[in-house]
């Protein structure tokens, strides 16, 4: 018996999200058990923030932040003005 592999794809319904699941399903195997889920819902933003997920699209495979989705996303240290003297 083949174990399936849990794939979940972080979308906020965008237009790059839709391109990320498209590519996931695309690629997903026949033991793949792909699923969608919306960062709308709090539930999933928890589960979301739980693994690590700083932007979206985002894909977990088997509980695990797949290595493509791990950039460390908005800082906000990045974000600030720089201060004038």
């Amino acid at each position: 018996m083949t174990t399936k592999r849990k794939v979940e794809v972080f979308s906020a319904g965008c237009p790059s999200c839709q391109t990320a699941i498209e590519l996931v399903n695309r690629l997903a195997c026949g033991s793949c058990e792909v699923s969608i889920l919306d960062m709308n819902d709090i539930n999933v933003a928890k589960r979301a923030r739980d693994l690590g997920v700083r932007s979206v699209p985002a894909v977990a495979i088997n509980g695990q932040l797949a290595s493509c989705c791990s950039g460390s996303g908005i800082e906000e240290q990045a974000l600030r003005w720089p201060r004038q003297a």
